[in-house]
């Protein structure tokens, strides 16, 4: 017989203990690496040891190590923390054990997979023929539609990126905010088009995208080409906006872009990680409009979700060059006859965890209202951090549009002195980043449990660190 109670329940036990400490737990780690090390290194283990055992000593060995990013007081990152239903839907994900590859490997992942993509559209707003792919974060998101748009501008102009390569096909130019995420060239270098395929447009004071820079670079240069049997066409061309820029939250305006952009028979896409899903919210939902107008989209469940780590979701209003970029025939594969869903076709990964179960368990938990609520919360939390914040010794240098807030304390030394004293103090934990060539500090409120308590009593820490 397998003992599978005596781990499991020792799991239980600690992760029970871990949750119910975060409320009043210290917003930080509390062990250097070398303590990590003692506690959890060791030469490599030759015979067995009772599972239990193992679980009671890991637990024990990283618990000082950990950062808390699951407390209401964490805003170092746009991280979110883990609702409840998610929470266990993520553990009966990794007890049941599902290759979610392909339908026959497990239907019941995929029709799960298949009505919460269902579900997502239709949140976001989305064409309803929308296509949707489960992958581990918004940098694999924005790589699978990206991919998609390389293979969709290329065969415009007469080139098939899959059979053929890139050696020999029409250069790509791709026109994108110059306060763009970092992720967006890492995809470029990835699809090997290279990051000085970046043509970066101007924003405004904000980190916005001006439209009428965009319409004037395209204007300025409308690259036309040779295609497929000597015609002119129209330079291969896709263009990236940004839904919550990662430092201000501001959002780019969408649908000039879109209209400006498909004028030029340009792909746009959206970087949305966290901001796109303000569209849940009513009172929100105005800085994404035009969303339904661009061609991909990428985002996270991992974030304002708040579905356990790792949770990235791509979508594509384009199914056919989704499908051609990301899909595998091989004569050992059993794909489905009647047209259930492979997720393979949709995502960069061979075999993968079932990760759509946890934003299944998440979407159906809260409802669209309860994830409305989530945005719309941590909205006024980001705003009542701002105003707690106003001093005559402290600048709020962002428009709170959203959830993040971007904080100055006179110059660029003070500013990462108190950063680095707020981590260590421990109330509250964020980061630091540097905007516009000055230093700033990063709050980001994205947390389900955040409330006014959390965010009076991490303004008051941040203010002691300042004057201490």
């Amino acid at each position: 017989m397998v003992d599978w109670e005596g781990p499991l329940s020792e799991a239980y036990d600690r992760a029970l203990t871990y949750l119910e400490s975060l409320p009043e737990r210290r917003v930080g780690p509390r062990a250097t690496s070398k303590e990590l090390h003692e506690a959890l290194g060791g030469p490599l283990p030759i015979g067995p040891t009772d599972p239990r055992e193992v679980v009671e000593h890991l637990a024990k060995g990283v618990d000082d190590g950990l950062l808390p990013s699951g407390s209401g007081r964490f805003f170092g990152f746009v991280f979110g923390g883990a609702t409840p239903a998610s929470l266990a839907a993520d553990w009966l994900t990794t007890v049941w054990d599902q290759n979610a590859g392909l339908y026959a490997a497990s239907p019941a992942a995929a029709v799960v997979e298949d009505v919460t993509a269902r579900w997502l559209v239709e949140l976001f707003g989305l064409p309803s023929t929308t296509s949707v792919g489960f992958v581990t974060g918004a940098q694999m998101a924005n790589l699978t539609a990206l991919a998609a748009a390389r293979h969709e501008v290329l065969r415009r102009a007469g080139w098939d990126v899959e059979q053929d390569g890139l050696i020999g096909a029409p250069p790509i130019r791709v026109l994108a905010g110059a306060e763009r995420h970092d992720t967006i060239d890492r995809a470029l270098r990835f699809l090997g088009l290279g990051t000085n395929s970046i043509v970066p447009i101007a924003v405004d004071e904000q980190g916005r995208m001006r439209a009428d820079a965009l319409a004037e670079a395209l204007d300025a240069d409308p690259g036309r080409t040779t295609g497929a049997g000597g015609t002119a066409i129209d330079r291969p061309t896709i263009v990236c906006a940004q839904a919550g820029n990662v430092n201000t939250g501001a959002f780019d305006p969408i649908a000039e872009i879109c209209e400006i952009a498909h004028a030029h028979q340009a792909w746009v896409h959206v970087d949305g990680a966290f901001g796109l899903w303000a569209a849940v919210s009513p009172g929100l939902r105005q800085l994404v409009d035009g969303i339904d107008r661009a061609d991909s989209w990428a985002t996270d469940a991992h974030k304002w979700l708040n579905v356990p780590y790792d949770s990235g979701i791509v979508l594509c209003a384009h199914p056919e060059p989704h499908r051609a970029t990301m899909s595998i025939r091989a004569a050992y594969l059993i794909q489905d006859e009647n047209g259930e869903r492979d997720s393979l076709d949709y995502n960069p990964e061979f075999s993968r965890r079932a990760r759509g179960i946890p934003v299944y368990a998440a979407i159906r938990a809260l409802g669209r209202d309860g994830i409305a609520e989530i945005v719309d919360r941590c909205h006024a939390m980001a705003n009542r951090f701002a105003d707690r914040l106003k001093t005559n010794d402290v600048q709020i240098l962002n428009d709170v549009v959203l959830n993040q807030v971007l904080v100055r304390f006179g110059d660029d030394a003070t500013t990462r002195r108190v950063i680095t004293d707020v981590q260590n103090e421990g109330t509250c934990w964020m980061s630091g980043t540097t905007w516009q060539g000055k230093a700033a500090m990063r709050i980001s409120v994205s947390n389900w449990t955040t409330d006014e308590a959390d965010i009076d009593r991490s303004a008051e820490a941040v203010l002691q660190c300042l004057r201490g």
